[in-house]
């Protein structure tokens, strides 16, 4: 199969890193030529790692079948990860749709609504198809539908995911979906703990992870997530799903002072 994921950013290269590796060929579309790059080493240091690990036997091999270059009009699949914005993600499917006239259309939005993102364009080609962060690793995947998709698109996008070893939950077009909205209410809930004083940051995701064992704790995964992307999704639910959704002043005042997590080595931890 020819597929295209458009953004090379964390969650991008990890999809790429998933096609490449059960064979695909992968076109991987970015906003200019250094992104483009900076794309393709996210996704060479993904899979030399995982030949490192034995999970590949040859990585250069693998990575010899991602290109940068137009988009393929037989493409069957295409995978944008841009950021959690609706315009742009329409604009870069948009694009996509009219360069790969077969293509069903996925989206990775954590919540976004797949209808609103599938407005003017194709929509019985537009679905979800959220994956989960590191890509390579995590088993799910969270395949949204709304109601003008053509249920053969979604029975597609389904096979290829349980191709690729994922295990997939199908949920209706809804704020949040299933995952992100359970996930940020116990996310918030945590944050709420902490400013308050119930306990440390290190006691609430020991509780967590050994009282439900949750792999790890909600602030942890909140500060490998980015606290950014937690904030957005929560403003986005507290729009749409009212105020419980409400993000913590902790939070808010973390992203104003640049702690956004494992990617700036400050968040609820430091790393």
């Amino acid at each position: 199969m020819k597929a295209v994921v458009i953004g090379g950013g964390t969650m991008g290269a990890g999809i790429a890193h998933v096609l490449l590796a059960h064979g695909h060929e992968v076109t991987l579309s970015e906003a200019d030529a250094e992104r483009a790059e900076q794309g393709r080493a996210a996704v060479r240091r993904s899979l030399d790692r995982a030949q490192e690990r034995g999970k590949l036997a040859d990585a250069a091999a693998v990575f010899a079948n991602l290109s940068t270059g137009e988009l393929p009009a037989d493409a069957e699949l295409v995978v944008e990860a841009v950021p959690e914005n609706v315009p742009l993600k329409r604009e870069v499917l948009g694009r996509a749709a009219a360069r790969c006239p077969d293509a069903v259309l996925a989206s990775n939005t954590s919540s976004l609504s797949i209808a609103e993102i599938a407005a003017g364009l194709p929509g019985e080609r537009v679905l979800g198809m959220h994956f989960f962060n590191p890509v390579p690793v995590q088993q799910l995947v969270e395949l949204v539908h709304h109601e003008g998709v053509d249920p053969a698109n979604v029975a597609k996008a389904r096979a290829w995911a349980e191709e690729w070893g994922k295990t997939v939950i199908e949920v209706r077009d809804s704020p949040g979906f299933a995952t992100s909205r359970l996930g940020v209410a116990v996310g918030l809930e945590a944050i709420r703990m902490l400013e308050e004083g119930v306990a440390s940051a290190a006691d609430i995701d020991t509780g967590m992870k050994l009282g439900y064992r949750w792999p790890m704790g909600p602030l942890e995964l909140t500060d490998l997530v980015g606290l950014d992307v937690r904030l957005a999704i929560a403003e986005h639910l507290a729009a749409e799903l009212g105020p419980r959704f409400d993000p913590p002043p902790l939070l808010r005042d973390k992203v104003a002072r640049g702690e956004l997590g494992k990617k700036t080595g400050q968040g609820f931890f430091s790393w």
